[in-house]
């Protein structure tokens, strides 16, 4: 089964998501006259890290720039992926993933487990307590969010429910590029899974982000590699892969859990 996958690597405007919103717009239109399936935006892609206006942006997922999504997804036929603040109850605020359909309809929404205390999420945000997996056409993928990229549990409970991919949408910031390759191929060659990573470009009013976005098949190669500016990276992957070298390599089965400490 193939996939193409855009990865939409975008400078966000910070606390601007009528401007990010037209950005979206255009790449999303882009990734379908290249015949992608999915495109996959990065985290906060609305507001970026305006986390003390949380409550400004938040809406619930049917209403507000869901509803928007929803409607993009439905007029260009794509799955579109990507973060942004969603009110969870009372004065209560989500990082979410959301997954819409090429009918609009909303397939998943994932708000993320491990919040980044450096860039001050623990202080707006509420953690998410539930991993996600959905079933797309081309097969059954987990969805995750930036900081959770350094917490493997996550992952390989992925592949044990039978994930071939991860979805990550990141704002992962300078200088910690070295992590963000080395954690992006560790995720995909310890789960034999695919990996497609897509980080922003440009600053914020205290960070600097690299972008970067990276697709890497189940054995840890590369298939591609954003630049440090806005782009559009469109690719087309085998998920056959996934049985490929879970068979070679028998890793999952191979786990003893009742002998880890």
């Amino acid at each position: 089964m193939e996939l193409s996958i855009s990865l939409a690597q975008i400078d966000i405007r910070f606390g601007e998501p009528a401007a990010n919103f037209e950005t979206v717009t255009r790449m999303t239109e882009e990734a379908r006259r290249r015949g992608s399936d999915l495109v996959l935006f990065p985290e906060l892609w609305s507001t970026a890290y305006d986390l003390t206006n949380a409550s400004r942006y938040a809406s619930n997922l049917t209403s507000g720039l869901f509803a928007d999504l929803s409607a993009l997804a439905k007029r260009t036929g794509i799955f579109l992926l990507g973060s942004t603040i969603s009110l969870l109850g009372e004065n209560k605020f989500g990082n979410t993933l959301t997954v819409f359909a090429p009918d609009g309809t909303l397939l998943a929404d994932y708000s993320k487990i491990h919040l980044f205390r450096l860039m001050d999420e623990h202080q707006h945000l509420t953690a998410g307590d539930q991993p996600v997996t959905i079933d797309l056409p081309s097969g059954r993928a987990g969805l995750a969010i930036c900081y959770d990229l350094r917490f493997p549990e996550l992952f390989r409970g992925y592949a044990l429910a039978g994930a071939e991919m991860t979805f990550l949408p990141a704002e992962w910031p300078n200088p910690r590029l070295v992590h963000w390759q080395t954690l992006v191929r560790a995720r995909a060659i310890e789960n034999q899974m695919f990996m497609f990573a897509c980080n922003r470009v440009g600053k914020d009013p205290r960070n600097e982000f690299f972008g970067h976005s990276m697709a890497v098949d189940p054995w840890g190669e590369i298939l591609a590699e954003g630049g440090e500016g806005e782009e559009l990276i469109t690719l087309t992957v085998d998920l056959s892969k996934v049985e490929e070298a879970r068979r070679r390599i028998p890793i999952l089965s191979d786990r003893r859990a009742e002998s880890y400490w």
